[in-house]
């Protein structure tokens, strides 16, 4: 009976630890130089319905960068990078952001520079705009401006 009532709190203990659980991250390609963008461009993903795209160009534009956004896969002017992302949505009562992937590229050969990551699951989730400035700081973190 008592090793049973453990593993049952051991059970419980470890669904509440893995639904409160996040993560956020970013990682910056060797020898990319991020302080060289200044002008940006965010390539809205053809699924996203939700204005993602304009988020984060609306989060880079507070940073200090230039950024506009659109669903075509080149800018419409020249610019230093280009922004990618990719988002996921799940249901818990009412839909929430699950996940967000960041890329910034090279606007000349669309390599990735850095790329940044944020996932909160329904017991810490953050809203939209939590997460795209979330990431958004964490891959620039330590970069000078």
């Amino acid at each position: 009976m008592r090793r049973s009532l453990f593993y049952s709190a051991l059970v419980i203990a470890v669904l509440t630890c893995a639904a409160c659980s996040s993560s956020l991250q970013a990682t910056k390609s060797p020898g990319a130089d991020l302080s060289q963008l200044k002008t940006l461009y965010v390539q809205r993903l053809p699924a996203d319905t939700r204005g993602v795209e304009r988020l984060i160009s609306d989060q880079l534009n507070r940073m200090g960068f230039q950024s506009g956004y659109g669903d075509s896969e080149t800018p419409p002017s020249p610019g230093d990078g280009i922004v990618t992302y990719q988002d996921k949505w799940m249901w818990d009562i009412t839909m929430y952001m699950l996940q967000l992937n960041v890329q910034i590229r090279d606007a000349q050969n669309r390599m990735v520079l850095t790329a940044g990551h944020a996932m909160y699951t329904s017991l810490v989730r953050r809203s939209p705009e939590e997460m795209v400035e979330e990431v958004l700081t964490e891959i620039f973190k330590g970069e000078k401006r």
